[in-house]
């Protein structure tokens, strides 16, 4: 007999619908799967076996072939055992008399004693039974929430392989899961821009960096707060609008970093990979293309501490994603593009000792030791950064006095938010921000005056500003002009703005 059920299999961050066709006939004993499975897809006959004899119910020796369709997709994972396990049954005969199983997608992968056990992607695979006009998702109990969110279906929990066979046969009914939006109580920061102590400059460019979308540098001693100031820029980034919400979780289940009956993610990403990461970990890949720290960071904060110390042809990486705000995955098997509209920031010392120009101790490295240091973060990749700003060590004053006297996250939060309504009123439905201008927009809505333009030519001169460098302070200008509120660029916002490359100043090393 022959029955055919609906589930989905995870490409990228979306899913696609498999059709499952199992067939049960007589002859020699046999458990066949077809249709590209990988080894996890193979492993399930035997977990199907074990799940179905020991929820009670029989399982004959006859010749057992499972098709998942389209053939030509490459099948991952464990979430098919559930309805493979199904799909027997029914062409069996021992459930089907009130069921519909072509109402329902079926995902989960099975225990030996049948319980059904969570996987990932699981909203991923929500939105695209959605999509396809599906009634409902029979999946694993610990993914309902994540799946709630997508409130067009009946989302079915079950805990066994029993549960899910006596509701298709009418013998049981289950409620549909609700909620799944997550709770907003986690946009509560343990961490606030009130601890911060000193540092005015660089929680200045930290706020323009927050309002405009820019990527920056901080260049600092050891122990001056550089990642302290890093780990609070997401407190007073805007909060996540359910669509980005969704796109956040989407990667981390996709990645399996969502927990058991968490729903969606509202709190913006703050990834900080160690200094050894390998480039896959950083861009993804792997044997399955999985997402790397540039997509886990989507929507959030890359936070790349001591950059210099990370090898150069991981950092040349970041180079393509910096400009297109995705990384497409190679292979000979085809191509994946994840997102990867990140904010970059970085921290490095001035030297490898970490000294020079320091007001307390002595830099004891030469010349040529800082210029490899230097080096070891290229021209190229400095000039997608926008911001560059030293980090100077805490006078005793300011480290003796009181870090609660200064501004909290949400004061300069509402600064912010008040610059990018400036951007959403400019840019439109685009939903650029300044730091993502085109050079046909930044003509038209940069525009200098004669005064300005002289200053700024003089300032090329002598700073050797390349033609990104050039674009990158007329950016930062415009955000600095966005939170002062004024329509025009003033040539203080452009000083400013020139202020924020120091690593662009002359210099004799």
């Amino acid at each position: 007999m022959l029955k055919i059920l609906k589930s989905g299999a995870v490409v990228g961050l979306d899913a696609v619908e498999i059709t499952i066709e199992v067939d049960v006939s007589r002859g020699m004993p046999a458990f066949i799967i077809v249709g590209l499975p990988d080894t996890a897809v193979q492993e399930s006959r035997e977990r199907v076996r074990a799940a179905i004899v020991n929820s009670e119910y029989e399982l004959e020796p006859r010749r057992v072939t499972i098709n998942l369709a389209p053939a030509d997709l490459r099948k991952e994972g464990p979430a098919f055992d559930l309805p493979i396990a199904v799909g027997v049954l029914l062409a069996t005969a021992q459930i089907g008399r009130q069921s519909k199983p072509g109402d329902y997608w079926l995902v989960g992968e099975l225990s030996l004693t049948g319980e059904v056990k969570p996987v990932s992607g699981i909203i991923s695979i929500a939105v695209a039974a959605a999509k396809q006009g599906c009634k409902g998702l029979i999946l694993p109990a610990a993914n309902a929430a994540e799946a709630a969110v997508v409130t067009e279906l009946d989302v079915i929990p079950v805990d066994t392989l029993a549960q899910a066979a006596d509701f298709l046969n009418g013998a049981l009914k289950i409620e549909p899961a609700k909620g799944g939006n997550g709770s907003r109580a986690d946009l509560v920061q343990d961490i606030d821009f009130s601890d911060v102590k000193g540092q005015l400059q660089a929680r200045r460019a930290l706020e323009i960096a927050a309002a405009g979308g820019h990527n920056l540098l901080m260049v600092g001693p050891p122990g001056s707060g550089k990642s302290m100031l890093a780990q609070r820029l997401p407190t007073i980034m805007p909060s996540l609008s359910r669509d980005e919400a969704i796109e956040v979780t989407k990667i981390y289940s996709v990645s399996s970093q969502i927990t058991s009956g968490q729903g969606l993610i509202w709190k913006r990403p703050f990834r900080a990979p160690h200094h050894t990461i390998s480039s896959a970990g950083l861009a993804g890949g792997g044997q399955n293309p999985r997402p790397g720290e540039i997509t886990l960071s989507h929507r959030g904060v890359l936070f790349l501490d001591e950059m210099p110390e990370f090898a150069p042809s991981v950092l040349q990486v970041l180079r393509q994603p910096l400009e297109s705000k995705s990384v497409t995955i190679a292979r000979a098997s085809g191509a994946l593009t994840y997102p990867a509209e990140f904010m970059l920031v970085g921290a490095m010392n001035p030297c490898p000792c970490g000294y020079l120009g320091d007001r307390k101790r002595e830099c004891e490295c030469s010349i040529s030791k800082i210029r490899s240091y230097r080096t070891r973060v290229s021209g190229p990749l400095l000039d997608r950064i926008d911001i560059h700003i030293e980090v100077p060590r805490l006078t005793r004053d300011e480290l003796m006095g009181e870090a609660s006297a200064t501004e909290t996250s949400a004061d300069i939060r509402s600064r912010v938010l008040d610059a990018r309504e400036v951007q959403t009123r400019r840019f439109g439905d685009s939903a650029t921000l300044n730091s993502r201008m085109t050079a046909r927009q930044m003509k038209t809505l940069c525009r200098l005056s004669k005064e300005i333009e002289d200053w700024l030519g003089r300032v090329i001169d002598r700073l050797s500003l390349s033609a990104r460098g050039f674009d990158r302070v007329i950016r930062i200008a415009r955000t600095v002009a966005d939170l002062a509120d004024r329509e025009d660029i003033a040539l203080a916002d452009v000083a400013e703005a020139v202020q924020y490359r120091v690593l662009d100043r002359p210099r004799l090393y």
